[in-house]
């Protein structure tokens, strides 16, 4: 009986160990949670302002030359896509779900495909389907590291620059992205997260259409002062840089929450076995007590019996 009560003991010990690291991841995962999804919100307001922008530029005037055309093919060009993933543990199917939309809506898109993934696992995953990489980035770590990581993906898919070359790869005409895609999963009601598509490219004539017809907000509306190419140019480019900040935020938000999730399950897994470990603990120990105070009990009525047996041959 006291082998099973100190191996009780030590079950308790570290079931409140392993409750007090949970306790602390949770806290971990809520407060980079709080951050990145302030810093996706925080640009909301800025993402806001370039599309205003935008659409002064666009708003009254001609399609630029600058502006991709129709082709005539719908299969002629690249199509690119930006798979965003998590090299984190404790993530559940994080990389499993936004590999399998990936793979499920390029399928659905014809022409060659390249693909960019964030992060070793879903590169990995994406690799199992036998989809086309063409690349890999490491997932940031923090905030500060989406900044160098969103400059990357634009020097490495898309030459910087004039607007002419924003959808022009390296490589030549032949291999011009025509679109690219951002998959990751996002954070929705009702659920930890959800995987979703979102288009960059092409900056084609619905684009600049559904920009120049965005309401402005005041009855004054106002002028570009300069050169319009080179606003234009300068509005794109931080138009490309907010839609990949905001993905690859929006991402590692929902990570942070399935991690937290997955936390709070596993603490209040951890507080039932713990609280049924302790009723045992107490179940056992107080059978211990009882058969103890039985033995004393028992004891002492037997010295009685001895003393009282010895009294009656004195007499």
């Amino acid at each position: 009986m006291s082998d099973t009560l100190a191996n009780l003991r030590r079950k308790i010990d570290r079931a409140r160990d392993l409750g007090s690291v949970v306790s602390t991841m949770k806290a971990l995962a809520t407060a980079n949670l709080v951050q990145y999804e302030k810093s996706a919100r925080s640009l909301d307001d800025y993402y806001r302002v370039v599309q205003l922008g935008l659409s002064v530029c666009f708003r009254g005037r001609t399609p630029p030359a600058t502006m991709a055309a129709p082709r005539a093919k719908e299969d002629a060009g690249v199509t690119g896509a930006i798979v965003f993933g998590s090299d984190q543990g404790l993530v559940g199917q994080f990389n499993d779900v936004v590999a399998d939309y990936a793979r499920d809506t390029l399928a659905s898109l014809s022409g060659r495909k390249k693909i960019w993934a964030i992060g070793e696992r879903v590169h990995d995953r994406l690799g199992d389907m036998q989809l086309p990489l063409n690349g890999r980035f490491d997932v940031p770590l923090s905030i500060k590291g989406i900044t160098p990581l969103v400059g990357e993906l634009l020097l490495r898919i898309m030459v910087p620059g004039t607007l002419e070359s924003v959808a022009q790869h390296k490589n030549g005409p032949e291999n011009r992205l025509e679109r690219l895609y951002l998959f990751y999963n996002r954070s929705g009601p009702g659920m930890v997260y959800e995987p979703v598509a979102e288009r960059l490219l092409p900056l084609d004539e619905t684009w600049r259409r559904s920009l120049a017809e965005l309401p402005w907000p005041s009855k004054n509306l106002p002028e570009v002062a300069g050169d319009v190419a080179s606003t234009l140019q300068a509005l794109v480019r931080e138009y490309l840089f907010v839609s990949l900040f905001r993905a690859c935020a929006g991402s590692m938000a929902s990570e942070n929450a399935s991690r937290l999730t997955a936390m709070e399950r596993a603490e209040r897994n951890i507080d039932e076995l713990l609280e049924d470990l302790q009723k045992t603990f107490y179940r056992q120990r107080q059978s211990k007590i009882d058969e103890e105070l039985f033995d004393v009990i028992a004891g002492v009525e037997a010295l009685t019996g001895e003393q009282a047996g010895k009294r009656r041959e004195y007499r």
